[in-house]
C-alpha cells in the first residue's frame, strides 16, 4: 500500500544498532494464531479488568492493498499462503473458500510484525511454515522476527532478530528471501536488506550471520536514480535465495545455492559447497536489479526477472533472463522489449507435468494498457498475453472498477503463482487484490482467460476515520489509497464501490449532523476535488463547489448538529466555515493550525478543537466563526490526544491521551482524569446498555496494565476487555460503537481493514 497513517512522530519502536549485536539469536516465546478467546471472568492476565468474549469479523471490502506474494505448497493440493506489505500473512481455506489471517495476534507493541517480508515453505513437510516479519527498517521501527509453525500457522514460535526488515518498503514483492533446504529441512537461509545473509540449522530457532557471503550491509540499489531530483529507492538487499535440489541428497545439505542481490553491478552469487563460500556468477546481467528467481522443475535452468528499480514504483526498464546451469549461458527471453516503460517482477514456473511452462508479470508499465501477465509453454521462446483477452469479474469487490465500466487488469503485479497440481489455475496479486483464473491454459490456444477476485477473507486497508450514524447505513469508512465506503451490509463489499463524486485517494475526516444524520461530510485528498457532502445519508454526493483559500485538502471537517454549518481545517490555507454547503467559505478566527475540529452533538452553534501541540481545548459558540481557548492539559502528556463529543449531550467531551482518559462536562473548561484507564489511544460511543441512559464507551488503550479494546457501561467507572490476545491487529486507530445495536463495535486498523464485533452471549457459548 502507499498511504499510511503511521509516522515517526508516533514514537513507536526503539532504535537499535544494526551491526552491534550478537551474531547468534535464539528463540523466545510462543504465540497462538487461532486459539480460543479468554472466557468471561478469566483474570489470569487481566487483573481487575474482566474479559467479555466477542465475535470479531471484518467489514467486507475485500483486499484493498498490495498483495505482494502468493505461494502454493508443492506437496499438498490447495495449501496456499499469501503475504501482504502491512496486513499480515494468510492461509487459504479450501473448504470455506476464503483466506484465514495468521498474524492477528500481533499487539500494538508488535505492530511492526504486520508487514511480511517473506514466507518460507518446507517442500517436504506441508505442516511447517516460516514467516519473516517486519514492516520498516527506519530507526523508529522495532526489529524484525522470524516466526515458525509446525501446524500451518495455527500457532507460532518466535525468534527476535537483531536487524530490521522492510515488508512495506521498496522491493517488497521481491523474493523469496526466506528459503528452506529441500534436502535437509532444518536448514534455512534468509537474505536481509541491510544485514547480509543469515542461516539457521535448527528449523529457524536460532540464526547466524553467514560471514562468507560477500554482501554484508546495505546495497546501492540502482544507478538509474543518480540524476538530480530523481526518486531514490531504499536498499532492497538480498532479494531471493534458491536451492538446487539435485546438488544434494536427502538428509544432507544442498550444495548449490543461488542468492540474488539488488545491485546494478554484481547481482547474483552462487555457492557450490552448501554456503561455505560464495562467488559471483559470470555473465550475469548488469545495470538492472534481480527481483525474483525461480528454478525450473528439472533443476537445470534458473529464471530471473530484472528491473532498474526494486519496485513497486520507479521501474522503467527490465528484462527476463534464464541461466543454463550446465552450459553457464545466459539468454534473454523477455516477452516485451526492455526499455518499454517498465520492468518485470512476478515469476512462476510449471510443475513436473509442464516443465517448460513459464509465466512472468510486468510492473510499472503504466502506458499501453497497463501491466500484463505473459505465458509461455516453450521455455520463453514464444509468449501469449493474458491481459488482452481476459474477462474479469469484480463482483466480489466492485470498487475495483474505480468508477470505470470494467476493472483494470492490475498494477504492481509482483505476486504470481501457478498451482503445481493444475497448470490452468493461476493467481496474481496487485496493488489492490488477488485475481484468480481456472482456465489460464486457454491462452495457449489464443482464447480468452476468465478471472474472478480471489481475495475473499483478505482485508488490507488502512483506516483513517469511521462514523456510524443513528439512521441509514450503519457504517462509513475513511481509508487510505481507496477513499472509503458506505456499508449497509457489513458482510458485503458495497455494490456501488468506493465513495464517488468526489473520488478521494485518502479520506481523512468524516462527520454527520447529529440531529439531521442524512447530512454527511467527507474531506481528504483527491484529484479534482478534496471534499464533498451528502444530504441523503451518503446515497448521493456532491463535491464542494469551492474550497477554503489555499487549502490542499485533508485535515478535519465537522458539521453542526443541525447540518447548517461545516467547519473545515484542511492542510494549507486557513480553517474556514461554510453555511451554504461549500458554495462559499469564510476564514475562522482564533483557530490553531494544529488542531482537529469537532462539533458539539447537541448545540448547533458550538464547535471544539484540540491542539496536541499546546494541549489546549478551543471552543466556538457562534457556529464556528470564532474560536477561543477554554482549557486543556499539559502538552507533554497528550501528544496523540483526540477530542470526542458525546451524542445528544451539550458540552460532554472525552479526551484521549498518552497519559490517560479525561472527561469534561462543561465544554472543555475543566477535565477530570479517569483512574480506570492508564492510556487512551482513541474513544468512541455506542448504544447505551439496557437500563442505562449514557452511551457505552469504547476505548483502545490500556486498562489494568493490559493493552486492548475496552467497553464501559457506567461512564468509565469500570471496564471489560472486548478483544483477546488472538485479536489484537497490530496498530489500530479509530474505535466507535453502533448507536443502534448495543455491544456492537467498529475498529479501524492500519492494514487489516475495518473490524466489527458483537458480544458472544452466554447462550451462544453453550
Amino acid at each position: 500500500m502507499n498511504t499510511r497513517w503511521i509516522s515517526a512522530a508516533l514514537g513507536i519502536g526503539t532504535a537499535v544498532s544494526l551491526f552491534g549485536c550478537e551474531s547468534t539469536v535464539s528463540a523466545i516465546g510462543t504465540v497462538a494464531a487461532n486459539a480460543a478467546p479468554l472466557v468471561p471472568g478469566d483474570t489470569a492476565r487481566m487483573g481487575a479488568v474482566k474479559q467479555e468474549p466477542h465475535d470479531w469479523r471484518n467489514v467486507a471490502i475485500v483486499a484493498g492493498g498490495f498483495v505482494n506474494g502468493v505461494l502454493f505448497h508443492p506437496a499438498q493440493r490447495d495449501l496456499i499462503y499469501a503475504k501482504t506489505d502491512m496486513g499480515g500473512a494468510y492461509r487459504w481455506d479450501a473448504t470455506a473458500k476464503r483466506w484465514v489471517p495468521l498474524t492477528d495476534w500481533a499487539s500494538q507493541t508488535d505492530w511492526n510484525l504486520r508487514g511480511i517480508e517473506s514466507i518460507g515453505l518446507d517442500p517436504n513437510d506441508p505442516k511447517r511454515l516460516y514467516i519473516a516479519a517486519g514492516t520498516y527498517t527506519s530507526n523508529w521501527a522495532g526489529n524484525a522476527a522470524m516466526l515458525r509453525s509446525t501446524d500451518q500457522g495455527k500457532t507460532f514460535q518466535r525468534t527476535d532478530m537483531p536487524f530490521k526488515m522492510g515488508g512495506n518498503e521498496d522491493g517488497r514483492s521481491a523474493g523469496e528471501r526466506l528459503a528452506v533446504d529441500p534436502n535437509l529441512g532444518s536448514i534455512l537461509y534468509f537474505g536481509s536488506r541491510e544485514a547480509g545473509l543469515w542461516k539457521s540449522a535448527d528449523y529457524g530457532a536460532t540464526w547466524n550471520k553467514v560471514d562468507s557471503f560477500p554482501v554484508t550491509g546495505p546495497v546501492v540499489p540502482t544507478t538509474a536514480t543518480s540524476q538530480p531530483g530523481a526518486w531514490k529507492p531504499r536498499s532492497a538487499g538480498i532479494t531471493f535465495v534458491v536451492f538446487v535440489p539435485s546438488s544434494g541428497s536427502q538428509g544432507r545439505p544442498t550444495s548449490t545455492i543461488f542468492a540474488g542481490v539488488a545491485s546494478a553491478d554484481v547481482s547474483l552469487y552462487e555457492s557450490a559447497d552448501a554456503g561455505a563460500t560464495w562467488k559471483p556468477i559470470p555473465g550475469a546481467p548488469k545495470g538492472t536489479l534481480p527481483h525474483q528467481g525461480r528454478l525450473a522443475v528439472d533443476g537445470k535452468t534458473l529464471y530471473v526477472t530484472y528491473a532498474n528499480s526494486p519496485g513497486p514504483n520507479g521501474m522503467s526498464n527490465g528484462a527476463l533472463w534464464k541461466y543454463d546451469l550446465g552450459s553457464h549461458v545466459w539468454t534473454e527471453i523477455s516477452p516485451l522489449p526492455h526499455g518499454g516503460g517498465g520492468g518485470f517482477a512476478g515469476l512462476a514456473l510449471g510443475g513436473a507435468k509442464s516443465p517448460n511452462l513459464v509465466m512472468v508479470s510486468t510492473m510499472d508499465h503504466w502506458g499501453n494498457g497497463g501491466d500484463d501477465v505473459f505465458r509461455s509453454i516453450d521455455g520463453g521462446k514464444t509468449w501469449q498475453s493474458l491481459r488482452d483477452k481476459s474477462v474479469r469479474d469484480p463482483s466480489l469487490a466492485p470498487y475495483l472498477k474505480w468508477g470505470d465500466p470494467q476493472p483494470k487488469f492490475g498494477w504492481w503485479i509482483g505476486a504470481l503463482a501457478l498451482d503445481p497440481f493444475d497448470s490452468a489455475h493461476v493467481m496474481y496479486g496487485t496493488g489492490a487484490t488477488i485475481w484468480e483464473s481456472r482456465d489460464a491454459v486457454a491462452a495457449e490456444r489464443g482464447g480468452a482467460t476468465h478471472w474472478v477476485v480471489g481475495a475473499a477473507g483478505l482485508e488490507e486497508t488502512a483506516v483513517i476515520d469511521l462514523i456510524s450514524p443513528p439512521e441509514g447505513a450503519h457504517l462509513f469508512s475513511g481509508l487510505g489509497d481507496i477513499g472509503g465506503f458506505r456499508h449497509e451490509d457489513l458482510n458485503t463489499s458495497p455494490p456501488e464501490g468506493m465513495l464517488q463524486n468526489p473520488q478521494l485517494d485518502n479520506t481523512d475526516s468524516l462527520d454527520f449532523a447529529e440531529r439531521k444524520p442524512g447530512v454527511v461530510v467527507r474531506v481528504g485528498r483527491g484529484h479534482s476535488s478534496h471534499g464533498g457532502y451528502s444530504t441523503d445519508g451518503g446515497a448521493a454526493w456532491t463535491p464542494f463547489a469551492t474550497e477554503p483559500a489555499g487549502s490542499r485538502g485533508g485535515g478535519s471537517a465537522a458539521v453542526s448538529a443541525d447540518g447548517s454549518t461545516i467547519v473545515w481545517a484542511g492542510s494549507g490555507g486557513d480553517p474556514a466555515y461554510t453555511r451554504d454547503l461549500g458554495a462559499t467559505w469564510t476564514p475562522v478566527q482564533g483557530y490553531p493550525q494544529t488542531a482537529r475540529v469537532i462539533a458539539d452533538r447537541a448545540n448547533p452553534r458550538v464547535f471544539y478543537a484540540f491542539s496536541p501541540v499546546d494541549g489546549k481545548v478551543y471552543g466556538s459558540t457562534d457556529g464556528g466563526a470564532h474560536f477561543a481557548v477554554r482549557g486543556g492539559l499539559s502538552p507533554s502528556r497528550d501528544n496523540n490526544g483526540r477530542l470526542r463529543a458525546v451524542p445528544g449531550a451539550e458540552g460532554d467531551l472525552w479526551l484521549t491521551t498518552d497519559g490517560g482518559l479525561y472527561h469534561s462536562t462543561d465544554g472543555g473548561h475543566q477535565f477530570a482524569r479517569l483512574k480506570t484507564i492508564d492510556k487512551a489511544d482513541s474513544i468512541g460511543f455506542g448504544k447505551a446498555a439496557p437500563g442505562s441512559s449514557y452511551p457505552a464507551l469504547y476505548v483502545i488503550g490500556k486498562a489494568g496494565k493490559v493493552e486492548g479494546f475496552f467497553r464501559s457501561d457506567d461512564t468509565g467507572k469500570s471496564w471489560v476487555r472486548i478483544n483477546d490476545d488472538q485479536h489484537q491487529y497490530g496498530l489500530v486507530g479509530p474505535i466507535i460503537g453502533d448507536p443502534r445495536i448495543y455491544g456492537r463495535v467498529y475498529v479501524g486498523t492500519n492494514g487489516r481493514g475495518v473490524l466489527y464485533a458483537d458480544p458472544i452471549r452466554e447462550s451462544a457459548q453453550r
